[in-house]
């Protein structure tokens, strides 16, 4: 059946799940840096979902979520077997690959779920593939092994020092860049605050930095205009325009306040989503 839930894997309890779905239409044709769009209910909001890998033979597509609002919250009520509602996509711009020699691909939280299929692309195509990722602490760590089959190492900083370096990720990223003076890309996928500090560790280094904006987004189509952001002095919409840009071009500092624009609203929601389930 379309759109059905073939299996759910729990990364994190309670936090982060990822979901295996039979969707031949999107899996046909997804590409690294594409996302879907789903629905729950008739009267549900649609939501974006970076697509973390694809197998068209099968033609199921692999989905990463933090349960952070009330969708989120709900579709991680769902179980094998279950039929997701609607199920759009791919959209969005597919990451720009060609093979170009080493592509430095570093990944956070759960962002490290999107940057795999960019990464599983550039290996792909032929580029050494070097992984940098982090989180706060080993047991947050997502796709390492995953990771390691596509790359030529994977480096990883977390916060409390419990796996690798101890530390960000810019700070493994910069000592790796010091040392290697061959990487032609570097692709960012993770909290704004944690791609806005790359782009300030790649600029000395005229490395051709890509940061992906999915983080932003709402309904995915254009329509709303939530995802709006600065590039180059230019009003984009990372849902159609991007999701992908390039670092060097994108106003962080604008697009952290319009990250907050909804927090009230959405903390709302998911305290009337947390009564109705608990009544």
């Amino acid at each position: 059946m379309i759109n059905k839930i073939l299996k759910k894997r729990i990364l994190i309890p309670g936090r982060v799940s990822e979901l295996t779905i039979y969707a031949p239409h999107i899996a046909e044709k997804a590409r690294p840096g594409n996302f879907a769009v789903l629905r729950l209910s008739e009267k549900g909001e649609r939501i974006p979902l970076t697509i973390a890998d694809r197998d068209p033979e099968n033609g199921t597509i692999v989905i990463v979520y933090l349960v952070l609002g009330k969708t989120s919250a709900l579709l991680d009520t769902h179980v094998e077997g279950d039929v997701i509602l609607d199920l759009c996509g791919p959209l969005g711009k597919p990451t720009e690959i060609k093979k170009q020699g080493e592509v430095v691909c570093v990944g956070g939280g759960t962002g490290i779920a999107a940057m795999h299929h960019i990464a599983k692309g550039n290996f792909e195509a032929g580029n050494e593939v070097t992984s940098v990722i982090g989180a706060r602490s080993k047991d947050l760590l997502l796709f390492k092994p995953e990771l390691e089959k596509i790359s030529s190492r994977v480096l990883i900083a977390t916060d409390d020092g419990t796996v690798g370096h101890k530390g960000f990720v810019t700070e493994v990223l910069q000592k790796y860049l010091q040392n290697n003076s061959s990487v032609s890309e570097v692709v960012a996928v993770g909290p704004v605050p944690m791609m806005k500090a790359v782009a300030k560790v790649t600029a000395p280094f005229d490395v051709r930095t890509m940061v992906s904006l999915n983080s932003i987004m709402v309904d995915g189509i254009g329509m709303c205009g939530a995802c709006r952001v600065s590039v180059g002095g230019e009003i984009r919409f990372a849902c159609v325009d991007g999701p992908e840009f390039d670092a060097s071009r994108v106003d962080f500092d604008e697009l952290m306040t319009r990250l907050c624009a909804f927090r009230d609203q959405e903390m709302l929601s998911m305290e009337l989503f947390k009564k109705s389930e608990a009544s």
